[in-house]
């Protein structure tokens, strides 16, 4: 099989980001067509790649934020969520929400969060994630 894989890579090439094929297919990795008519990602690649960019987030956040760690699974898993949504340039932009956060006033946290183009821009995922800042519990799915 290493000869195989070693073969494909050769042929094919290995790329990491989507790029169009000779056959002006999109494509990714070693010759994966994820065009439409293409076989795309199985569910179990999806979550595969899912677990390794969750991984990557809060290993950011946790190197970013001494406080992060020590706040709730909650808490924690709604700045997952908003820094998987905005990258972490855009979070450290919101100077006063981190800042609240980093003093565990939560409350002020969440409104500062919501009063932004953020909040406007994804409407019910903010509000469910700054609910979550706020109150330390997971909310409805």
């Amino acid at each position: 099989m290493s000869k195989l894989i070693e073969m494909l890579k050769l042929h094919e090439g290995v790329r990491s980001k989507v790029y169009i094929c000779s056959a002006g297919y999109e494509t990714l990795g070693v010759g994966r067509n994820v065009s439409e008519s293409g076989l795309g990602l199985s569910d179990d690649e999806i979550d595969y790649l899912l677990a390794n960019d969750i991984a990557r987030v809060k290993e950011e956040l946790s190197d970013s934020y001494f406080w992060f760690n020590a706040m709730n699974d909650a808490r924690k898993d709604a700045l997952i969520d908003i820094c998987f949504n905005l990258g972490l340039t855009k979070l450290r932009g919101f100077i006063n929400a981190i800042t609240a956060m980093s003093r565990e006033q939560f409350d002020i946290a969440a409104d500062e969060f919501l009063d932004s183009r953020w909040a406007e821009q994804v409407g019910n995922r903010a509000i469910r994630v700054t609910e979550m800042i706020r109150t330390g519990e997971y909310q409805d799915v």
